[in-house]
């Protein structure tokens, strides 16, 4: 067998870990961050679903209109952020069949009762009900009724495989793998204005096992640069810009040329390097936030709430709905017009409407968890069903072992 030719020097450095490696509680900071990137997520959507992203190709955009890109650039890091947070936690967990099981039935009822109310209701616009809307509803998970939790459920599957791997892996190691994985997945299709076929521009598993251990290495071996005060503002602020800058860049290109227009908005694609490293410089801003007390507390017990936003507000139900109740229709109106007031419409909405949803989906949540807490327990009185429970906990206790 051959042997480690590691140094001593090197063996001592690839060792090393931060002490906060070990499990914790909630960090009311990162948790804030948490709700912070959902409400990111909830003005993509409006902005997006709203039509209050003006076709880039158009050569006379108004400056209300420019303003809305800028808005989306800056919070295009919000995915990025939400699966960091979920990798720096998760990468020091055990696998548990019964979070597996939480996570999928919340999901479900989700997914078939808001997508049933949408179209029994009438409110659902924008989705057909046939036979494909329905298998969507009852298979959310495989049929990718939401594309976020597809990729987060496969990806915490893998979690017994890979957060073993994470945790066996000393920094040499883990350096080199990581490596590999952006240049594969995120440096070569920045660096290169052509469109691969297997560019899935991050909306899949295996870009989200990318970012899940880029996670786990800040969480072992980033103690250092977490400390440090100025590399998040660098790389949040100075990522947001240059996906703006280029963007520009590239839409000068197609308005003067012709060529490009596929790739104008090439740099907002999640395993772009500019959205992959203000996602970071996020994270790294909130990590150095310290709250205490009572807001602290406000913080960690709404914080698990806020999957419910993203599953509410994206069900097909209500996908292309509720956009107009905020007013998208009228700010899209004033920003195309080019009104005096339209920037002051396009914030105060955008405000609103993430206000709301986040409020509406989290007081869901609470619901919906309180729902399942009574299921529960008149659920415990059949034999069978405890039975069930009794398995699952089992099956958690052994990758609680083996952890």
């Amino acid at each position: 067998m051959p042997q480690n030719t590691f140094s001593e020097k090197e063996k001592k450095v690839s060792s090393a870990s931060p002490p906060d490696f070990s499990k914790q509680g909630r960090m009311a900071n990162l948790e804030l961050l948490r709700c912070v990137a959902m409400m990111m997520v909830v003005v993509l959507h409006y902005l997006g679903k709203g039509n209050l992203l003006a076709d880039l190709t158009d050569p006379h955009l108004t400056g209300a209109e420019l303003a809305a890109w800028f808005l989306e650039c800056f919070c295009i890091v919000a995915v990025n952020v939400y699966m960091f947070i979920s990798g720096f936690f998760l990468c020091a967990s055990s696998f548990k069949v019964s979070r597996l099981v939480q996570l999928w039935l919340q999901v479900w009822v989700y997914s078939v009762g808001i997508g049933l109310l949408g179209a029994l209701t009438g409110v659902m616009t924008g989705t057909d009900v046939d036979t494909h809307f329905l298998l969507t509803l009852l298979f959310p998970v495989s049929m990718g009724h939401y594309w976020f939790m597809t990729a987060y459920v496969f990806l915490y599957l893998l979690l017994p495989f890979v957060g073993t791997a994470v945790r066996k892996m000393n920094k040499r190691q883990l350096q080199a793998a990581l490596a590999l994985l952006l240049f594969a997945f995120c440096i070569v299709k920045s660096v290169l204005p052509v469109r691969f076929e297997m560019d899935r521009q991050g909306y899949d598993c295996l870009w989200y096992l990318c970012v899940f251990l880029t996670a786990a290495y800040v969480r072992r071996f980033g103690g250092g640069v977490l400390k440090k005060s100025w590399p998040g503002p660098v790389l949040y602020g100075g990522g947001c810009l240059l996906v703006f800058a280029a963007t520009l860049l590239l839409r000068r290109v197609y308005l003067q040329r012709g060529s490009l227009e596929t790739m104008l908005k090439f740099c907002m694609e999640y395993n772009h390097i500019f959205p992959f490293l203000a996602a970071i410089g996020l994270f790294m801003i909130f990590y150095r936030i310290q709250i205490h007390g009572k807001a602290a507390t406000f913080i960690n017990r709404m914080a698990p709430y806020t999957l419910g936003v993203y599953l509410l507000h994206e069900n097909l139900g209500l996908r292309y709905t509720w956009q107009n109740w905020f007013g998208a229709g009228k700010v899209a109106e004033a920003m195309a017009e080019g009104r005096a007031g339209a920037w002051g419409m396009l914030l105060l909405w955008t405000s609103a409407a993430a206000a709301a949803v986040l409020a509406c989906g989290v007081l869901a949540d609470v619901l919906r968890k309180q729902v399942f807490g009574l299921v529960h327990r008149g659920l415990m009185r059949s034999g069978l069903y405890r039975s069930l429970v009794a398995k699952i906990e089992s099956l958690d206790g052994i990758f609680r072992a083996g952890g």
